[in-house]
């Protein structure tokens, strides 16, 4: 538990888009990660979303070296990236690009 409120305090942006839309719940919002990030942008505020690909910068600059490990850790609980066709860092730069539209 305490890990997750740590990502919850230094991600908040990304502990809230794993926890609300990319989970095993994300049918919810869409069948893509296109579909569901659109949910995710018509939810929150433009300005959510330039906090979050903020984050995701952060995020990949801390983790140079070991980006997928640190994925996994961090939200492979709830989401892997593969299982959408994905590696770690191709996902990251499509959510930066699907929230920068």
């Amino acid at each position: 538990m305490k890990a997750k409120i740590m990502l919850s305090k230094r991600y908040p942006k990304l502990y809230q888009l794993f926890g609300a839309y990319l989970n095993q719940d994300s049918d919810l919002w869409g069948e893509t990660i296109p579909e569901i990030v659109s949910c995710y942008r018509r939810d929150c505020p433009r300005e959510s979303h330039l906090e979050m690909i903020h984050e995701i910068d952060s995020f990949i600059s801390e983790h140079p070296d070991d980006l997928d490990s640190a994925f996994e850790t961090d939200y492979g609980q709830d989401f892997d990236p593969e299982l959408w066709g994905y590696t770690t860092a191709s996902f990251l730069e499509e959510l930066k690009r699907l929230l920068s539209d």
